[in-house]
């Protein structure tokens, strides 16, 4: 069923050009953080947007209320923002595009790839900012 679901032939779109054009950004709802811990100390209950396993330990993203219900170090409290248009995860320089502008204003950003979605994770205080200059950068056509 899932490989049915997922190879239906969404690829995703390709051409940088119509990605910056068709950008489309909405603000996710709650502060995110980021958590880091062994591997197997994933607490039960805890719902994490993403898990990632390095060397080093497993990065976790999750609502900064959760990590605080499970007494859980965090650093980054972060607003995420979804940009919705289906980029292909083989794009060239979507990514690069918005971190350079988003560095014009002195802004660092954390982005996650998703199956169908990027997901940028911006300051906290700064997600309107970063609003502003995604949809600035849409309109510029890139």
């Amino acid at each position: 069923m899932v490989a049915e679901w997922i190879g239906n032939g969404m690829s995703g779109e390709t051409r940088l050009d119509e990605l910056i054009r068709s950008l489309s950004a909405v603000l996710v709802d709650g502060v995110f953080v980021f958590v880091t811990m062994p591997a197997d100390h994933l607490p039960k209950g805890l719902k994490p947007r993403m898990i990632f396993e390095e060397a080093e330990g497993t990065t976790v993203i999750s609502l900064r209320t959760e990590a605080e219900a499970h007494g859980l170090t965090f650093e980054f409290p972060c607003r995420m923002i979804t940009l919705n248009i289906h980029s292909s995860l083989q794009a060239v320089g979507f990514i690069a595009r918005i971190a350079t502008e988003l560095a014009k204003h002195n802004m660092g950003v954390n982005p996650v790839s998703g199956f169908f979605h990027d997901h940028l994770f911006v300051p906290e205080g700064r997600e309107d900012e970063a609003m502003r200059v995604l949809k600035d950068l849409a309109a510029s056509r890139g």
